[in-house]
């Protein structure tokens, strides 16, 4: 389809727990990004309770798009779609950003093209490098994925590993939540390793035969678990900073060394990572140094950005936008949604 020169897109976010939307210009230049954490509404149950996340989404949506709004300085009317993330994610979460983005399209007569919030994660690598085109494997690491993804266009996935129980994310929350640092786990957890000693406590790495590069990590939480147990029984302290310096490097190995592999299996020079888990400082530098090994790049966006948040969203709306691939207001709510179903 023809397209003017300039497309203006919304994207709204409310997969979890943050409500964020965000106005992006070309698909790659973020005019304005909202976003509203709910870190703290949650820390005390130490993560979060969908319903309450569904709660507060309602009450922050309108005030989050008007500030998307006027940050970038222009009306509704000046928009040319929007983009909203309608799966994978908490059901709830998600009808609350479906029903505003259905009711924003339906108001000012604009395309609504969904999301799914892995797209838009790997998407986030578009805004931070605007050089980059696909082909490239992204690492998708975040509190409720793990995935490496061959990225072979801009719209067209294929998952070449992910996690076989939990998330590299939910470990992270989990271990933390154990040894008392609290809620959300990996930043506390990057913080303290960076005291620790790596290689204090041999914890297991799990790897699949037959060339598989799935992931476990339930294992993992356990052998850290008993760790943490037999200590206690012995009535013997333990060191925060070494449990969490440990634990990291255990996730890394395996994160790295997959990821890689993945690269050279796939013959790209690029790696990108994604997701929340992608803020984590050992895993950016590990990674970057295996993969130089290999005469691979390793591009990752900032912070910011490896959050939940709507500018990916409105990224990865634009390469649905300029190929036409709009939604109708039957769009739904789709929690378990896979990469590449539509």
């Amino acid at each position: 389809m023809e397209t003017k020169k300039d497309i203006l897109i919304m994207g709204i976010e409310t997969s979890c727990d943050e409500t964020s939307a965000s106005i992006v210009l070309n698909g790659r230049k973020v005019v304005s990004n909202i976003i509203s954490s709910q870190i703290s509404l949650h820390q005390k149950y130490g993560g979060v309770v969908p319903e309450i996340a569904s709660r507060k989404h309602v009450e922050l949506m309108i005030p989050v798009i008007d500030e998307a709004l006027d940050k970038a300085g222009i009306k509704l009317k000046d928009l040319d779609a929007i983009g909203v993330t309608y799966g994978p994610g908490l059901v709830g979460a998600l009808l609350v950003g479906l029903s505003a983005a259905k009711g924003l399209a339906f108001a000012i007569d604009k395309p609504l093209v969904g999301v799914h919030h892995i797209e838009g994660h790997i998407a986030a690598n578009y805004i931070q490098h605007e050089e980059l085109e696909p082909p490239f494997i992204c690492l998708v690491a975040s509190g409720g994925h793990s995935h490496i993804v061959y990225v072979e266009s801009y719209d067209k996935f294929q998952i070449l590993g992910q996690t076989r129980d939990d998330a590299a994310g939910e470990a992270f929350d989990k271990i933390a939540r154990a040894i008392g640092l609290g809620y959300p786990g990996g930043p506390l957890i990057d913080k303290a390793a960076g005291e620790g000693d790596p290689k204090a406590i041999n914890f297991p790495r799990v790897y699949f035969d037959g060339g598989s590069l799935d992931f476990s990590f339930s294992g993992l939480k356990t052998a850290v678990l008993n760790h943490l147990h037999n200590l206690s029984q012995k009535g013997e302290a333990y060191d925060i900073n070494d449990i969490s310096a440990s634990f990291q490097q255990a996730v890394v190995d395996v994160l790295v060394k997959n990821t890689v592999n993945a690269a050279v299996k796939m013959e790209v020079n690029k790696i990108t990572l994604a997701g929340g888990v992608a803020s984590n400082r050992c895993l950016r530098k590990q990674m970057k140094e295996h993969a130089k090994a290999k005469g691979i790049e390793v591009l990752y966006p900032s912070p910011v950005l490896c959050t939940d948040n709507a500018a990916m969203v409105a990224c990865a709306a634009y390469y649905g936008f300029i190929k036409g691939t709009f939604c109708d207001l039957r769009l739904n709510a789709v929690p378990g949604l896979r990469l590449g179903e539509k």
